[in-house]
C-alpha cells in the first residue's frame, strides 16, 4: 500500500528509522506554519507512485470470511491531509515496492486491521493515545464492541484534517455514531449558537466530553462538571431565587430544568457512604443485575421490601450501613440531555416537583456504575420513594411535598402531640391544684369554717336550752 525508503528491504533498523522520521514529521505537522508550507508543495514522487494504483476506484483486498478491505485512497484528499508531510512510508514503513503487492500478510478482518493500525498512531501521538486508552471508547473496544471507535474511525488516516476542521458542526466526527444525540444538540441553544456566523463560545461535543478522553457523562458529577466549565456563576445566580440552591445542584441534573420537554426519573445510585463515592461494578464480576433479579420476586421492578432485602445483600459482608442509595433526578435519555433550551424557557415553578404525584417521581431506577463508567440500571416501583422501609437506605433524598412517607408523618404528629400534651397537662394540673388551695385558704379567712374550741349544741329540737 506504500513503498519503503532505500533499497526496499524491510529490516528492523529501517523500520525504526522510518518510524523516527514519521514521529518528527508528525510533530512538524502540528505546526500551522509547517503545514501551510507543506500544503503548497506537490506530493513526493514516492507518494505519487503509490497513488498511481491506490487512487483507482474499487481497489480492494480479499481477506478472511469473504470480507474485503478497501485499498482506495482519494488522491486529492490525501494531498490536503496533514499526513502528507510524512508521506505514505511514514505509516506503511513495512511495505516495499519490490515485493508489493504481496498476499503474505494475513488479515483476519477489517476490524482487526483497524485496531492493529492504532499502534502506528501511538508512535506519533503518544499523549493523545494515552488519553484515548482511558476513555469509554477504548473500554468498549477491549470488551469486543465492534461499533466502538478507534483512531481511524474518527480520523480517516488518508484525509486527516487540521484540528480546526474538527471543531466545526459540519465535520465533527461524533455524529457518525451519535446521530440522534447530535441532531438534538444541533437544535438546542448550544447548537444554534455554534451554528451562527462568526466566533462562538458555545460548546461542541469535545467541549463537554473531551476529544479523546471521552468519559460516560452520566457517571458521578460528569454532567454538572461539564456545565460548570462554562457556567461558573450558575450557583450564585440560582441562589438569588432558588431556595437551597446548592442542595438542588447536588440532587438535580441541569437538563432536568433546562430541557423542559424531557421526561424525568429518579435514579437511586448505590453509594459507598464511607468512601463517599458511587459504587462501581467490577469488571468480570457482575453482581448488580443478578442480585436485583434475585430480589425482584415478581419481576415487575423492586418494591420497597425487595429493595430493602437487595440492600441487605450488598451490606451482608460485615459492612452494614456502608452501602446506601443516593437519589438524583435526571432526564430519561441522552438525547433529552442535549435538548437544552434557552434559560427563559427553563422550569422555575417549584410546584413542578414539590407536589404529591409529581410526574418526575413516577419513574424510578436503581443503578450502579458499570466497568466502563456507564450506569447499569434496574427498575423499581415508585412506592419505594414513599416507604418507611426505604428510610435507612435512601439517606437524605427527600423532596418536600413529593416523597412523603405517611407513616413517618403520623409518627411525627404523634410525637408532636405528645411533646405538646405533656407540658399542657402538667401546667393544667398545677393551675387546678393552686386554684383549689386558694379556695381553701379563702374559706378559712371568711370564718365559714367552725371555730376551734367553741362548743356545739347537741340538744334535741324543741328541747330546753340554757337560760
Amino acid at each position: 500500500m506504500a513503498i519503503s525508503r532505500g533499497t526496499g528491504r524491510t529490516t528492523g533498523a529501517t523500520f525504526k528509522t522510518d518510524f523516527a522520521i514519521a514521529a518528527i514529521a508528525g510533530f512538524l505537522a502540528l505546526s500551522p506554519v509547517a503545514w501551510t508550507h507543506a500544503a503548497d508543495r506537490p506530493l513526493s514522487e514516492a507518494d505519487q507512485t503509490c497513488l498511481a494504483c491506490h487512487s483507482q476506484e474499487r481497489l480492494e483486498k480479499k481477506i478472511a470470511d469473504k470480507e474485503t478491505l478497501s485499498l482506495h485512497i482519494q488522491a486529492d484528499a490525501f494531498a490536503k491531509s496533514v499526513h502528507r508531510v510524512i508521506g505514505c512510508a511514514g505509516c506503511h514503513a513495512d511495505v516495499s515496492l519490490e515485493s508489493h503487492p504481496s498476499n503474505a500478510k494475513k488479515i483476519a478482518s477489517a476490524r482487526d486491521y483497524s485496531i492493529a493500525s492504532t499502534e502506528i498512531c501511538r508512535g506519533c501521538h503518544t499523549d493523545k493515545f494515552k488519553l484515548y486508552e482511558g476513555s469509554i471508547h477504548a473500554s468498549l473496544v477491549r470488551d469486543g464492541n465492534a461499533a466502538a471507535p478507534v483512531c481511524t474511525d474518527c480520523h480517516s488516516p488518508h484525509a486527516v484534517s487540521p484540528k480546526a476542521v474538527y471543531e466545526t458542526m459540519a465535520a465533527v466526527p461524533c455524529k457518525n455514531c451519535h446521530f440522534d444525540i447530535f441532531s438534538a444538540y444541533a437544535a438546542s441553544m448550544h447548537g444554534k449558537a455554534r451554528n451562527k456566523p462568526g466566533e462562538s463560545a458555545a460548546p461542541l461535543c469535545s467541549g463537554c466530553h473531551s476529544a479523546h478522553e471521552v468519559a460516560a457523562a452520566s457517571s458521578g458529577e460528569g454532567r454538572k462538571g461539564a456545565c460548570f466549565g462554562c457556567h461558573a456563576g450558575a450557583l450564585a445566580a440560582h441562589q438569588e431565587w432558588l431556595p437551597n440552591a446548592e442542595l438542588h445542584f447536588e440532587t438535580v441534573s441541569c437538563p432536568v430544568c433546562h430541557s423542559p420537554t424531557a421526561k424525568r426519573r429518579v435514579d437511586l445510585r448505590l453509594f459507598n457512604s464511607v468512601a463517599r463515592q458511587d459504587l462501581a461494578e467490577q469488571r468480570g464480576v457482575p453482581k448488580f443485575e443478578r442480585r436485583a433479579r434475585s430480589a425482584d420476586a415478581k419481576g415487575g421492578g423492586l418494591d420497597a421490601i425487595e429493595l430493602w432485602n437487595f440492600m441487605k445483600v450488598f451490606n451482608r459482608d460485615g459492612a452494614a450501613g456502608k452501602t446506601t442509595l443516593r437519589g438524583r433526578m435526571e432526564v430519561s435519555s441522552g438525547v433529552e440531555a442535549h435538548q437544552l433550551a434557552d434559560k427563559s424557557q427553563a422550569i422555575s415553578d417549584c410546584n413542578t416537583c414539590h407536589r404529591e404525584g409529581a410526574e418526575a417521581f413516577q419513574s424510578v431506577t436503581v443503578s450502579i456504575a458499570g466497568p466502563d463508567g456507564r450506569p447499569l440500571r434496574y427498575g423499581a416501583n415508585k412506592e419505594v420513594l414513599n416507604s418507611v422501609f426505604s428510610v435507612d437506605s435512601m439517606g437524605g433524598f427527600y423532596a418536600i411535598g413529593s416523597t412523603r412517607i405517611k407513616l413517618l408523618d403520623i409518627l411525627f404528629l404523634l410525637s408532636l402531640f405528645s411533646g405538646i400534651a405533656v407540658p399542657v397537662v402538667h401546667l393544667t394540673a398545677r393551675w387546678a391544684f393552686r386554684r383549689y388551695l386558694n379556695k381553701v385558704e379563702a374559706e378559712k379567712g371568711s370564718g365559714s369554717a367552725p371555730e376551734q374550741g367553741r362548743p356545739v349544741s347537741g340538744g334535741r329540737p324543741g328541747g330546753r336550752g340554757s337560760r
